[in-house]
């Protein structure tokens, strides 16, 4: 076996364990071991250039031996962008930060500060600057991705707390006299289908539950309305699963079908109703159908009928909203909701540790949108404010049917 044959050999099982510096500082050591020549065979046995065998033989020759870190020499290798082109991160941190680091008619005023949009903007300046290298100046400079965050809240109703205060020292008075405590709204509105629904689910490895790669809105698609009822007193939730329109009259008729479902059971003597509601959608603090539908369903059980209304922005403070909603949207994370029958047996399977039960009843009824009280029947509704917030509070009271005439 030649020289040549035998230094390829021995490079071919070393490489593997080899950097940048102990390479040719291995291939300066054979030549010197060859001798005369040896330089010429292992360039050629290990396709090592010559000029980095001759840097290898120059290392060995020098007093000051190079740092075991270090692989290079001091100053070898390419400069860093930084340093050829030295005005490169003042124009990107004027791109980056425009109104306060440069001109506020920046390029990017009002554009995307992606990588590969800095990247070109840069390059329109002159500068040469991969996206890479754009992302490590951007790191360097304690930039970072960040996306919105919800923290700051809008002003606040001055007797913002003075409601929240009142509304609790109204539910403990009913519920202390067993007179029902209701907490309603509407649920996220949901089409029906193989559609992706968020969540995730423990299920049997590589068998995912397919579904449709896309859910462009169609309304000839089904829809639900899930309508919330959550009862104070007892921790139980009904929901009344509307296929038509979120109105007025739908509230109140959820309302209705959890009285006689659930609520004339449990508070058959029962003096009077609260209901807490949100200052706005189908059950409106302001909405006169709202409170014409309740006066009727007032007047049909015969008790008055107390509604509270919490300040605008302040819904998450709705019992409904973290008692009821948020556990059914558990109950049903990542299942399909491909028709009426899976919406209605999902909310009904729904249970807490603490006990909540809930119950679900599907609503075909048509309900009409655009309906107006006229003004003459919605002066007849007794309706009582109360001496704080009379815009948020108020009592319905059940008047005689036969002085009680709709005129929508």
């Amino acid at each position: 076996m030649t020289s040549e044959e035998t230094i390829k050999n021995k490079f071919e099982r070393f490489k593997p364990f080899l950097d940048e510096r102990t390479k040719r500082l291995w291939a300066a050591n054979e030549a010197i071991e060859l001798g005369h020549g040896g330089l010429a065979i292992v360039s050629r046995a290990t396709n090592i250039s010559p000029n980095t065998i001759k840097r290898g033989l120059q290392e060995f020759n020098q007093e000051q031996i190079l740092d075991e870190n270090r692989i290079r020499t001091p100053g070898a290798g390419r400069k860093k962008s930084s340093e050829i082109q030295p005005e490169l991160q003042i124009a990107l941190e004027k791109l980056v930060e425009p109104l306060t680091r440069g001109d506020p008619s920046s390029p990017l005023r009002w554009t995307c500060k992606s990588l590969r949009n800095l990247c070109t903007e840069l390059d329109k300046e002159g500068f040469t600057a991969s996206t890479w290298l754009v992302r490590k100046m951007l790191y360097d400079m304690n930039y970072s991705l960040k996306g919105n965050k919800k923290t700051l809240e809008g002003s606040d109703h001055p007797l913002r707390n003075e409601q929240f205060e009142y509304i609790n020292s109204k539910t403990k008075l009913m519920i202390s006299l067993n007179n029902p405590v209701i907490s309603v709204n509407t649920k996220k509105k949901e089409i029906l289908g193989n559609f992706y629904n968020k969540g995730k689910e423990w299920s049997p490895k590589g068998e995912p539950v397919k579904v449709n790669g896309h859910d462009f809105p169609d309304p000839k698609l089904d829809r639900a309305n899930p309508y919330g009822v959550y009862n104070l007193n007892s921790n139980t939730g009904f929901v009344n699963i509307g296929t038509n329109h979120d109105t007025a009259a739908f509230a109140v008729a959820s309302i209705k079908c959890w009285w006689y479902e659930v609520g004339y059971e449990l508070f058959r003597n029962c003096s009077e109703m609260l209901i807490t509601a949100d200052s706005g959608g189908s059950n409106s603090s302001r909405s006169k159908l709202w409170k014409w539908e309740i006066s009727q369903f007032a007047n049909e059980i015969g008790i008055p009928i107390t509604v509270c209304h919490f300040p605008p922005g302040t819904s998450k403070w709705n019992k409904v909203e973290h008692r009821l909603f948020s556990f059914i949207s558990l109950n049903w994370r990542g299942q399909p909701l491909l028709d009426y029958e899976t919406i209605v047996s999902l909310i009904s399977s729904t249970t807490t540790a603490n006990g909540l039960s809930v119950k679900c009843c599907l609503d075909k009824n048509m309900y009409e949108t655009g309906l107006k009280i006229d003004k003459k029947d919605f002066e007849n509704i007794k309706i009582k404010s109360h001496d704080f917030q009379e815009k948020w509070n108020y009592t319905i009271l059940p008047v005689d049917k036969s002085d009680n005439k709709s005129s929508i």
